[in-house]
This record gives structure tokens, sequence and C-alpha cells, in this order.
């Protein structure tokens, strides 16, 4: 929110410095974010004067420059050269002196130094309107009246406007803060509460306020009470429309507002004074002089102020004449009934729309409006009348004209206040700070605040309409800590607190331990946004797609149907800045369409790419591959508590491999493709582990733990080496030795694989460990020799393997 000093100074009891108020704002909630001085001539004209050209003759060494004194106002002329061709004596000019800087309306700020032109020296410069900042004509130097006195300073002469501009922080609930009036309202409640008794200054003030004819009656309905529940308008005719004076110009130019002329100047003016949006019409093109307030059918074209035609939805609330619509309710007025040099009449509209119906037409149409975002925070629906007159008036004093007819106020339905009521403990609980009732109610009066009852431990009062986020006792006490100042809470010495345990569900502590045991592997945990691009997916992807209707940009208009897209933007991100080597690791969830509406899981996505560690002089680096990334998934359903962990891959999905795990299938592995690295540029290869949380989440929860005692008898390891054909994998061996069902075979281990052609043709060797133990006794060579005969046999047999010696 951007608040001009000057302006809110208007409606404060007394002056109080930029930097005082600043900490005010701050204390009483409105942080000031920063505080900027503000000129409308960059550099204020400091070192500018007003000079009197007492002689002018030509340069000796060049045809187009003059040789000029100039008086200043001091005992010694100024000697000036000057190469404007307007030049003559006896001007009044603006001279930049040595030592002053100016700043041209284009280019670079230039410091006025002792030169030597031609070799004449010239103690200064003679401007033009751009060169000091004033304006766009470079046609000559600037000649001023001859009623002007030498030696003034330019800045006393042309007083250059100045401010002090506040931007300020607001939270999305302080809607009454959103303008000038609203903040000083603030202001002179902690004045009133810290120093002495005061209010606000206000111009709505409408006692002049009178209807001068109802020559020019419009005739207001609305139909769809239930978005509009309050319209009031009024007509004014002989207006002059035309550029706004200079004071109005200022202040809207030192908040960002451009001015366009008197009439829209002035409905932002008050937009930005008392927060109530206003809505002038050229009366010429309201059709059969009726305003009519209701929703047209879905998918009416209507074109805007920007010269855009939109479609419009059924829900998008409309301002229309007898035949068709003029403005989006509350957003954005029409092409056709905007205000023009030629308007000569104006419907004025001071209206309050239901914050949701904006704010949905407002995303819907990306019109993102002053207007709208008041609206769709909610206004005071009690002031559309005051602030209505005030702005009549000053168009009235601005523009001219009559007020030609009465004001159509439809309120069918006012707005009961709201009563909230507070007790003093519990003042005293949520503060931690005993307040005296006297000041409690002093305080909220200032605010608009009504007291309705008092007891001897209860407040009753009626909440503002300007403050329609007010609705429980919390709220008052959040209300008194702001005005009294958050710093005047005082901290005690000591706290005395009973500390929380935490009981999570089986979800979130599952999340909790798969997280913390890939931490401690050096992966990092990452938060990506659900709604990604569509372009990322292809036709027959896309059908399955849900589609944003309000999407923000065009590179977020689709809710994610898997982790993998959303994964490989933050992978590129990083590669692109030299962050080769990732492990990372999500928590999310993804949307599909279907016929019997939308499916929405979690999961649990898990991305390598680059090296597994950075190569050391002690230490090789090995890339991240699909074996490593088979083995973490082994490691992490085993550490959930799963067991009967099997690996399957199928000719018809390469570099894809289903994991299962308690004979469930649990999880995919894939080496993400080459044509999906290159839609983000990601030149090495990315492996995904994706397991839906659903299913693993069901087989923990079905999983008993069991504990046993540590076998204290000593474990035997044996190796053997398979010689098979190529095309065996691993897996083969392990279904055989499941087949033999070895209860003291604790477990089995791969350790190496060896390729030559000593070993013949299309031939492997795989070393195998294993691992045997019995929980009864210490095993004996006899019993070892006999099992690892049995896996012997069965490995001949079953996968056809040479044992090597």
């Amino acid at each position: 929110m951007t608040i001009s000093y000057h302006w809110l100074s208007k409606y404060l009891p007394e002056i109080i410095e930029p930097t005082a108020l600043s900490k005010i704002l701050t204390s009483i909630g409105l942080e000031v974010e920063s505080l900027t001085y503000y000129e409308k001539i960059k550099g204020s004209l400091a070192g500018v004067v007003i000079g009197e050209v007492i002689d002018c003759q030509p340069h000796p060494n060049a045809d187009k420059l003059k040789l000029t004194l100039v008086n200043i106002g001091t005992t010694t002329p100024l000697k000036v050269v000057c190469g404007a061709a307007n030049i003559a004596m006896g001007q009044k000019v603006a001279v930049a002196t040595v030592g002053a800087t100016i700043y041209p309306t284009t280019g670079d700020p230039l410091t006025m130094k002792l030169a030597k032109i031609r070799g004449e020296e010239s103690h200064g410069m003679i401007c033009a309107e751009d060169e000091l900042g004033m304006g766009a004509s470079h046609d000559g130097i600037l000649v001023l009246p001859q009623h002007t006195i030498p030696g003034t300073p330019a800045a006393e002469y042309f007083k250059p406007y100045s401010d002090w501009i506040f931007e300020i922080g607001l939270t999305p609930n302080r809607m009454d803060a959103m303008s000038h009036m609203g903040v000083a309202r603030d202001i002179c409640a902690y004045l009133t509460h810290h120093q002495k008794e005061c209010s606000i200054k206000s111009p709505l003030n409408n006692t002049l306020f009178k209807v001068d004819n109802t020559s020019h009656p419009v005739k207001v309905s609305v139909e769809n009470t239930m978005d509009c529940p309050r319209y009031a308008g009024l007509t004014i005719s002989g207006v002059t429309v035309g550029p706004s004076p200079e004071w109005l110009v200022n202040q809207l130019n030192a908040i960002g507002v451009r001015s366009i002329n008197n009439i829209v100047d002035i409905t932002n003016f008050i937009l930005h004074e008392t927060g109530q949006p206003l809505h002038a019409f050229d009366l010429a093109a309201i059709e059969g002089q009726e305003i009519i307030v209701k929703n047209l059918p879905a998918d009416s074209l209507f074109t805007t102020l920007d010269d855009k035609e939109r479609k419009l939805y059924a829900d998008d609330l409309m301002i229309c004449n007898a035949t068709d619509g003029i403005c989006i309710a509350g957003v954005f007025g029409g092409t056709k009934s905007g205000i023009n040099s030629r308007t000569k009449a104006i419907f004025l509209e001071s209206a309050c729309f239901n914050a949701t119906s904006i704010r949905k037409t407002s995303l819907r149409h990306g019109l993102r409006t002053d207007a709208a975002t008041r609206f769709e925070k909610g206004i005071d629906i009690s002031n559309s009348v005051n602030v209505l007159k005030r702005a009549a008036l000053l168009i009235k004093e601005l523009a001219g004209g009559e007020i030609s007819s009465e004001i159509n106020d439809i309120y069918p339905n006012p707005k009961p206040r709201v009563t909230v009521s507070i007790k003093n403990h519990y003042l005293k609980k949520l503060s931690g700070k005993n307040y005296h009732a006297d000041k409690v109610k002093r305080i909220l009066t200032a605010l608009g605040f009504n007291i309705v009852k008092e007891g001897l431990d209860e407040l009753m009062v009626e909440v503002p309409y300007s403050k329609p986020d007010i609705s429980i006792p919390a709220d008052l006490v959040e209300e008194i800590l702001r005005i009294d100042g958050l710093d005047n809470v005082a901290i005690p010495s000591m706290i005395s607190i009973s500390p929380a345990v935490e009981n999570l569900g089986i979800k979130e502590n599952l999340r909790e331990k798969i997280a913390n045991f890939l931490v401690g592997k050096g992966f990092t945990e990452i938060l990506t946004n659900s709604i990604t691009n569509s372009k990322y997916y292809d036709e027959a992807e896309s059908v399955s797609l849900v589609k944003m209707i309000n999407n923000l940009s065009a590179d977020l208009d689709a809710m994610r149907p898997s982790m993998l897209e959303t994964g490989l933007e933050t992978i590129a991100y990083n590669i692109n800045r030299k962050q080769n080597n990732l492990q990372l690791f999500e928590f999310g969830k993804t949307y599909l369409t279907a016929e019997t509406g939308f499916i929405e899981a979690e999961h649990f996505s898990l991305l390598t790419t680059g090296n597994l560690q950075e190569q050391g002089w002690r230490t090789k680096t090995a890339p991240h591959d699909f074996y490593a990334l088979k083995g973490l998934a082994s490691a992490i359903l085993q550490w959930c508590g799963l067991a009967k962990i099997k690996f399957e891959e199928t000719l018809e999905t390469p570099n894809t491999c289903t994991v299962y795990a308690e004979r469930k299938a649990i999880a995919t592995i894939v080496t993400v493709a080459a044509t999906k690295l290159k839609q983000f540029d990601i030149k090495q290869p990315v492996f995904q582990l994706n397991i839906p949380f659903e299913p693993l989440l069901q087989a923990v929860a079905q999983k008993k733990i069991v504990y046993k005692e540590v076998n204290k008898f000593p474990l035997v390891q044996r190796d053997l080496a398979l010689v098979v054909n190529k095309s065996t994998p691993f897996a083969a061996i392990e279904k055989a030795i499941q087949q033999l069902n070895i209860k003291k075979l604790q477990q089995v281990y791969l350790f190496d694989v060896f390729e030559s052609d000593k070993l013949g043709t299309d031939k492997k060797s795989m070393a195998v460990n294993f691992t045997f133990a019995d929980d009864a006794k210490t095993l004996t060579d006899t019993e070892i020799d006999g099992m690892m005969n049995k896996l012997i046999q069965c490995f001949e047999k079953e996968i056809n393997a040479e044992i090597r010696k």
C-alpha cells in the first residue's frame, strides 16, 4: 500500500515528522517497508537560480554560440556561453550555476563545472525546459516573465512538488487501512491513547451538497442483490473534461497513479482517499437513461477500456444500460461508456459488490485493478452515499457542471452491525497485560467502535462497517494491542511452559522416518509447485490432465499428473547453476481426471543424477545409475519394515523396474527417457524412484513388528563364482535360492561381475557371497558344506551355471 505523507497529513490533527510517523505506523501494525523521498523534478532545482541576461554578444570563435552576461543577484554577473537560438538581452532565464546538478528529462544527470567553450569561459548553463527535467520541450531556453526577480532560487519560484512516500506491508485482513483516511484513523487512535484525544480531519463534510436540478434522471435497478447489496449513483451535467489541476496531478503521481483527465482523476483520488471505488460513465452511452445491475448470458462479448474484446462468464456481474453491458461491475469499465473530451454529462456510481464475486471475475479475466483489489477485501458499505456526495462536490469544483438528479440509493437489505463481547480476564490472558477498562474503551471508541453494553468484567461493542474482519473477541484484543503498541507488552523474566508431546499418525510418522533416513544418506528434500505446464505432456497424457480455468500464466495451466516433471524443473535449475550432482526427494500430490471426477493421490518421489560423491584425492567418484537406485529402494522399504522385496523388469517396459514388497507392487524405478530430458535441456542421465504413498502406507500398517534376540552365535560366510550366460540376471539366482527354502541362509550378496573371452562366448562370472547362521548353535563345516552343495546343484540345474574352481 502506497501512502503520501503530505496527503496523509491533511487528515491528521497535528504535523508529525515522516520518520516519527513511520515509527508510529509500524508500531500499530502498518509496517513501513520503505520510506522514500519523492521529487516531481529530480533534484528539486537545487543550485538553479533566476537570472537576467544583461548582455548578449556573438561568440568570437563560433557562429552559433553567444557570449552572455547574466545577473543572478550577485555583485558580479556570470559569464555564460549559450547556444540557444532564442537567447536575447533582457530575458529572465533559469541558470544552473557551477556545482549544481541538473537532471534532464532524458539522459544522464549533468553537474555544472567551470568550462572553456571555444576559448571562452562559461560559469554555468542557461537551461531549457527539458534540461531541468520540467518537461519535454527543447525548442530553446526557458524564458520567464519579466517581473521575475534575478537571484531568486528556482526552487522558490517554481515550487517543485516533493513528498515522502510510505510503502506499507499491509496484511490481507486490513482493508480498513487501504486508504489515506483509513491510515489516518489508526494514527489518530494511537495519538488519542498515547497523547491526547484527537480525531481525524474528515473531508466527508457534505453540508454543501445539494441537488441543482433533476433534468437528467437515470433509473437504477439491481437484479442481483446478492452480488450487489448496495448501489448508489447520481447525474452531473454540464461538465468540462480536461486536465486536472496541478495539486491533484501531483498527489496522484506521487503514489504512482497516472493522471488521465479531471473526472477520472477525481475517482482515483477518492479511491485512495477513502478506499471506496467509484466509476464515472458518459451519460450519452447510457441507452434508455437506465442502469441495470445484472448478469449477462455466458459467452456474451464485451469490449473493455483497454480495447480488448472479452468473453463473459455467467457469474460475471455487469453494469448494463437498457440494451447492453457498459461495465464489468467493480473490475473494469467498457470502451463505449468511458469518459473522453466530448463528454458533457456523467453518471457517477458508488456501489458495494460481493467480495467473492469480484475476486473470481478479476482472476478469470486477468484484470487486477485498484477497484477490484478493494472490493475483493470488502469495503465500508455504510459510506457509499457519503463518498458519492464528496466526489460530486469535487467534480463540480474542478470540472464545473450541476448535480442533475436525485441520489439513487438501492439498499434493499441493510447490513446489520456485528457485535462482539470481550471480557477483562480474556484480554489479559491473550495480551499478557492488564488494561484499565477506560483505556480499552478509549482505544475502541477512537477506532470507530460503538459501546453497546458495559459490565463489571465485560464490554460489548458494535463493529464499524469498515472492519469486516472483526468477528470474535480475539480480534478486539488484536486491535487493542496494535494501538497500545506490541512493544509495550512486557516480557516476563521467567516463562513456565509444559512441553507438548506431538502424537503423529502413521502417515506422518512414516514420512518423517523416510525423510530422516534419506537426509542421513545425503539427500535434500524439495517442495515443488503442484501446478505445472501442460506442454510437458503428449496428446495421450493430456486426455487425463486437470486443466486450470483461471491459470495465472501460460506456463502454469495444469495440475501435475506425475511428480517427475516438476522435479526435472528443479534439476534443470540446479544444473544451470553448475550443481550437477543431485540427490533429491519430495512428498507431494498428483492429479488426474476420471469418469467419476478427479483422482488426487499422494506420492513419494526420489530423483538422482550426476555422481554419487565428489572426487577427492583418496576417493574415486562413481555415477548414479539404475542399480544404485534399486539398492536404495530396497533399503528404504526395509527401513519401513517391509520384507520379501523383489524387482521385476519386462521387455515391454525397458529402463523401468517394478518393485514388490510383501508380494505387492509398491514402487517403480525408471531411467528418465532422453526425450523427456530434452524438454528440460538436461544432458545427463536422471533416475527416479516413485512410490504411491497409499499402497506403501497400507503395507506398513499391515506389517507386524516382531522383535527377537540378537544371535549369540557367529555368522559363517562362503563365496561362490558362477559362470552363466550374459543374459542371466541376478534375480534368476535369487529365485533359484528361494526354491530351496534354506532357513539358515541369512543373506545373499552379489559382490562382483566379471566378463572375459576366457570364460567363453556370451558368458560372465557372478561372484556371490552367502551368509549362514543358526540361532541355537555354532554351524559346523559339514553343515555349511551340505548347504553349499545344495546351492551348487540348484544353480547347475536351474540356471545352467558352471562353478568356477
